[in-house]
C-alpha cells in the first residue's frame, strides 16, 4: 500500500461522520480515447472534476458558492490508479466521495466503475482552501462551516 493510500485511510478512519457521494453516469466519447481506442489518460482529472461538480451542486458547496463567500478551493493533491482501460463507446459511472475534515480542506476520492461493476479507475484528490488574495485559510469560510454543522448531525446525507 502506497504512503498516500495509508494516509487517506487513517483520515477516513478517524471520523464518525459519513461521507458523502454522488454518482455520475458517462459513456466514452469518440474525442476522449486515443489511437487504439483506449481512454486517453489526460481524460481522467476532467472526469473526476465532473463528479466534483456534482458533488459540490447536489450539496451545496459548488465552486461558485465558495468564490461567492470570496474562497477558491485549488487542488493540492491527485492521486489516481488505472485497474482496467475503458474503450470508446463504453458506459461508466463516476462515483464521488466527500470525507470529513476538520481542516480547511476538501478530501475526495473516486471510482470509475464500468457497466458490468468492474473497477478501472480509482482516484483521490485535496483541495485547499484559499483566500481571494491566495493566502492559506485556516478554517473554512461560514457557509462552509454552517453546512459541515447539518452534516455532523446528519442532516445531510450521501445522494446516490
Amino acid at each position: 500500500m502506497s504512503q498516500h493510500r495509508a494516509s487517506r485511510s487513517r483520515r477516513r478512519g478517524s471520523s464518525d461522520v459519513p461521507s458523502l457521494c454522488v454518482s455520475v453516469p458517462r459513456t466514452v466519447r469518440f474525442e476522449e480515447v486515443d489511437a487504439v481506442r483506449f481512454m486517453w489518460h489526460g481524460r481522467y482529472a476532467s472526469w473526476l472534476e465532473d463528479g466534483r461538480e456534482v458533488m459540490g451542486r447536489a450539496y451545496g458547496i459548488s465552486y461558485l458558492d465558495f468564490r461567492n463567500s470570496g474562497v477558491v478551493v485549488p487542488l493540492k493533491l491527485f492521486h489516481l490508479d488505472f485497474h482496467h482501460p475503458l474503450l470508446y463507446g463504453q458506459t461508466y459511472t463516476i462515483h464521488a466521495e466527500l470525507f470529513w475534515n476538520e481542516a480547511a480542506v476538501l478530501d475526495f476520492e473516486y471510482r470509475i466503475v464500468d457497466e458490468q461493476g468492474l473497477v478501472t479507475t480509482t482516484a483521490s484528490t485535496t483541495q485547499l482552501m484559499l483566500d481571494l488574495q491566495g493566502n492559506l485559510l485556516m478554517e473554512p469560510p461560514a457557509f462552509y462551516r454552517e453546512f459541515c454543522a447539518q452534516w455532523q448531525q446528519g442532516k445531510v446525507v450521501c445522494r446516490l
